[in-house]
Parts: structure tokens; sequence; C-alpha cells
């Protein structure tokens, strides 16, 4: 064998594994650049809740900035969001949840409707539902600060849209915003807040619980009861009961405690046989507990409101 045939094998096979080190290397470093882009995409899927393949597009039209990625997303959901609101304005949204707040001496109970109930499972729907509440409940607190007594008010359609959600968008603009991300109708139907003086207290019950917010309760029943009276301590626990009550029960207007039953068929609330205890009416059972009950409002979510049926 020759020298010179040597030197060449030698020299062809220095080349190829000189090739296939740049190519690993090459290889190497583009996985870790793959590696970022993907943290960085699943941070803003994470962050924003868009696709997959439209937080792709932001990263790469704005050089992986994740800050203006995640603007640019809200800023074209929003555009999109109305887009779809007007094209899904006739579907019926009938499905939803019912957000309740109580803080201190005030109370709010908001219906937000959607298509499905698939979406009303959706943590964006429901960051929805929070907004709308929390919206509302600063909203009344706003107008009522002045005034004295019980403080009792409705919101429904155009009233509700404009509210805002702190000090940004408005609340239209969020259920713009939620139908672009999620592609179903949605509404903010109504709202019923309270404010109540010192000696009253405001009870509250949420069926079919729903959602990781301690805050904001969120169902498809919900209630607010507001009551005198009661054990020292127990006033919660009989403004659950009392919630619990008008939700099963649905009562629809107050009544008297000298009222006599009239059967299967009663509609007003103080002589329905009392939920918790079937042995006494609820007249009954607040005499027993030296209370009573001043007012309450009940929503299900998708029934006929008092507006729809006038």
């Amino acid at each position: 064998m020759s020298f010179t045939f040597l030197f060449r094998t030698f020299t062809r096979e220095a080349v190829k594994s000189n090739i296939c080190l740049h190519r690993v290397q090459s290889l190497h470093t583009g996985c870790q650049l793959l590696a970022a882009d993907k943290a960085l995409l699943m941070k803003l899927r994470k962050s924003s809740g868009y696709t997959f393949i439209n937080c792709k597009k932001a990263l790469e039209k704005f050089d992986n900035d994740i800050a203006q990625a995640e603007s640019w997303l809200h800023e074209q959901a929003q555009k999109e969001g109305w887009s779809k609101a007007n094209k899904l304005e006739g579907r019926k949204a009938k499905e939803g949840l019912i957000g309740l707040f109580v803080g201190d001496k005030v109370a709010a109970m908001v219906e937000v409707n959607c298509e499905t109930d698939f979406v009303a499972r959706n943590e964006k729907f429901q960051q929805l539902v929070r907004e709308v509440t929390l919206a509302t409940i600063a909203h009344h607190q706003s107008k009522s600060q002045h005034e004295t007594g019980y403080v009792k008010s409705f919101l429904v359609g155009d009233e509700l849209h404009g509210l805002r959600v702190g000090e940004g968008s408005s609340l239209a603009d969020q259920v713009a915003l939620t139908i672009g991300r999620l592609g179903e109708n949605m509404s903010v139907k109504r709202a019923v807040t309270v404010k109540v003086p010192a000696e009253w207290h405001i009870g509250s019950y949420v069926h079919g619980s729903v959602g990781s917010q301690t805050e904001v309760a969120m169902g498809r029943y919900g209630a607010l009861v507001v009551f005198e009276g009661g054990e020292e301590g127990e006033q919660n626990i009989l403004g659950r009961k009392l919630g619990q009550h008008i939700v099963g029960e649905a009562p629809l207007s107050l009544g008297t405690v000298d009222d006599l039953p009239c059967g299967e068929s009663e509609t007003r609330l103080m002589p329905q046989t009392f939920l918790s205890d079937p042995s006494k009416t609820v007249a009954q059972f607040l005499r027993g507990k030296q209370a009573r009950v001043l007012d309450f409002a009940r929503f299900q979510c998708g029934e006929a409101s008092s507006e729809e049926t006038q």
C-alpha cells in the first residue's frame, strides 16, 4: 500500500469526522435555541391563554419580546372578539354562571351567559364572571357610599356593559376579548347589589359551585338574603341555610309571618316548609331563632328574568 493512498484515506476520514463534528455542534446549538423558544412559547401560552399558533406568530412578529407579543395578542383578540360577537349575536346563550360576592355589609350577584356548559367550565370564562362581579360591586360602592340605610339596585344591558374593570377597559371590551378567545356568544345579563345597615346581615348561597375562586363564588344557582337578628356568632350559618332554602324552593315573594301555607305550590317565602327542618315553616324557624328576613334575590342561570317577561 502506497504512502499516497494512506494519506488520501486519512484525509477523507478526517474530513468526514470534521463534517460530522460540525453537524453535531450545529444541531446541538439549534436544540438549545429551540428549547429557549419553546420556553417562551409555553410562558406566553400560559399567561395569555391563546393558541400555540397565535403565540408563535406573535413571538416571531416581535423577535421574542414576550411583553409586546402578549399586548399584540390582546389587541388582535379584541378586534376578532368584536367581529365574532357581531357574527354570533343571534345565537342563544342560556348556559353560563352566577357570580356572587359578599363583603362588609355589601353584596353583588351577577349572571353571565355563554352557549355551552363546556365553556362555562373554562377558566377564562370564569375569569370574566369574576371581573363582572367585582366591577359591579365596585360600581355599587361608589354610588352608595353617601347613602344610609338599605340600598338595593338592579343593573341590566348597557348599564352593565359600560362598567369598568378597575381603571381599564369596559365590561363590553372584556366580553369581546373572551368571545375572541373561546369562540362562543356571551352576554352579561343582569346584576343585583345590596348594601345593609350595621345591624342587618347578608346571607348567601351558590349551588353547583365551580372553579377555584375564593373571592367570588360561582355556580348555576345563587341567592342573597337580607335578615336581622339571629343568635350571636351564628348569623353566617343562618344566612347560608336561608340561602339554600331560597335556591331550592324558589319563592317569588316574601309573604308575612301570619300567612298560612296553601299547599305544594306555595310561592311565598314565610309559609313555605323550611328545607333544613321540614317540621316547621320558614316563619316558625325564624321565630325560634329570633330572626326576620327582610329581602331576598334568587338567580337561576338561563331563566327568563323579570325584565324579559314584562
